[in-house]
């Protein structure tokens, strides 16, 4: 039988100019080396904390025993005492009364919502939330409501016309949206959760160990963690490990536990992964240097950039640079490359037509020094970048 249709759908990306492909890079500390042998300076990916860069310099927060995987998935014989470490060790991290670990971030967002919103439930996720959250919606037999970004009237809205009815209520956002940089009103819709009797699901994947006094995310830094009953989180970013999470009360866990397809039918993660996460996680409280380093670091770049961000935003490690167009995008971030630095360009259907943008991620490993050129750099290859129009657009 012909594969026609799969050629079809691929000439069509390719009309687009969306072609993506895989493409080999090394990390060494805050550089990224790619196949050709070329070094650039790494603008792209989510080491929020220098793990990574730590690891790759030599100061090793990995254990040498047990490099083999697990073998299993939890519920045969793949949940060892290094998980459970791990495992209760989120629990304390979230103030939470347990937690699971999942195979990656994906699997905990889309697997955590399919199993808690059923028939008969409603779900209300903000319209630019995370891929993993989106399809975890679509999964679950519960009835759906997108609301527009951060409206908290759009939301109230919605909770009166539910009111009475039966059946849980999920309120689902991302704590920190991964394509923005900007935060979600958490206290806001605690508020609304409270009074309407709804429950809030917040994935802090861009704001566990980046923000909070103890490194807690969001939902730390906020004063709201019991109040929010979910927490899911990845260990792949500023943990620098692999794996995803879920922490809240006993009975969702349990729930998760017994009734998860993306846990239950998913190999566990590796042993090794699973220890050097744990002892990350332990070392989170104490890196409060790190979290403010990292916060400098990312107002200096707004600064040198002309734009404006308060509050908890402006620390945020994630900064867009919209262009718009997808093909200047790209010859953006092509000609970023060609002065040594990598920043990627994010396309649709990552963002909106017409929102292709760089997305720069800032880590606690840089120097002012790599910020400043990177800075410098941008607004030569990209001189536009500096304008008000510019600064208006990334807000």
């Amino acid at each position: 039988m012909s594969l026609q249709p799969l050629h079809d759908r691929l000439e069509a990306i390719a009309q687009e100019g969306r072609t993506r492909k895989l493409c080999a890079r090394k990390v060494e500390g805050v550089h990224v080396v790619e196949a050709d042998g070329r070094r650039l300076m790494n603008f792209g990916g989510n080491d929020y904390l220098g793990v990574v860069a730590d690891e790759t310099r030599g100061c090793d927060l990995q254990s040498p025993h047990e490099t083999h995987g697990a073998t299993a998935s939890a519920l045969i014989c793949g949940w060892t005492p290094r998980h459970e470490a791990l495992a209760r060790c989120i629990a304390e991290l979230e103030m939470a009364e347990a937690a699971v670990v999942f195979p990656s971030g994906y699997a905990a967002c889309s697997g955590a919502i399919a199993t808690l919103a059923g028939e008969g439930d409603l779900i209300l996720s903000d319209e630019l939330n995370h891929a993993s959250l989106i399809d975890g919606c679509r999964l679950s037999k519960a009835e759906r409501v997108i609301y527009p970004h951060r409206d908290l009237d759009f939301v109230e809205h919605v909770l009166t016309d539910r009111a009475g009815k039966a059946g849980l209520t999920w309120i689902v956002t991302d704590g920190v949206f991964s394509m923005d940089g900007d935060i979600a009103p958490l206290p806001q819709l605690a508020d609304l959760a409270e009074r309407f009797g709804a429950h809030l699901m917040v994935d802090e994947a861009h704001g566990t160990g980046v923000l909070g006094r103890r490194g807690g995310g969001l939902c730390d830094a906020m004063g709201v963690s019991d109040r929010v009953t979910v927490r899911i989180g990845t260990l792949s970013k500023a943990v620098g490990h692999q794996g995803g999470f879920v922490a809240g009360p006993q009975v969702v866990i349990d729930t998760l536990v017994n009734a998860c397809r993306s846990l239950i039918y998913s190999t566990s993660l590796a042993p090794i992964v699973a220890e050097g996460a744990h002892r990350v996680i332990q070392r989170l409280s104490l890196w409060q240097d790190r979290r403010d380093r990292l916060a400098h670091l990312s107002r200096l770049f707004r600064r040198r950039m002309n734009l404006e961000a308060g509050g908890i935003e402006a620390g945020i490690p994630i900064i867009p640079l919209i262009i718009g167009e997808e093909a200047e995008t790209v010859r953006a971030s092509q000609a970023m490359r060609e002065n040594g630095f990598f920043v990627p360009a994010i396309r649709p259907p990552t963002v909106a037509p017409g929102q292709s943008r760089l997305r720069v991620s800032i880590t606690s490993a840089h120097r002012d020094h790599d910020i400043e050129l990177l800075a410098d750099i941008l607004h030569r290859v990209c001189p536009h970048l500096g304008s008000a129009e510019m600064a208006s657009a990334t807000q």
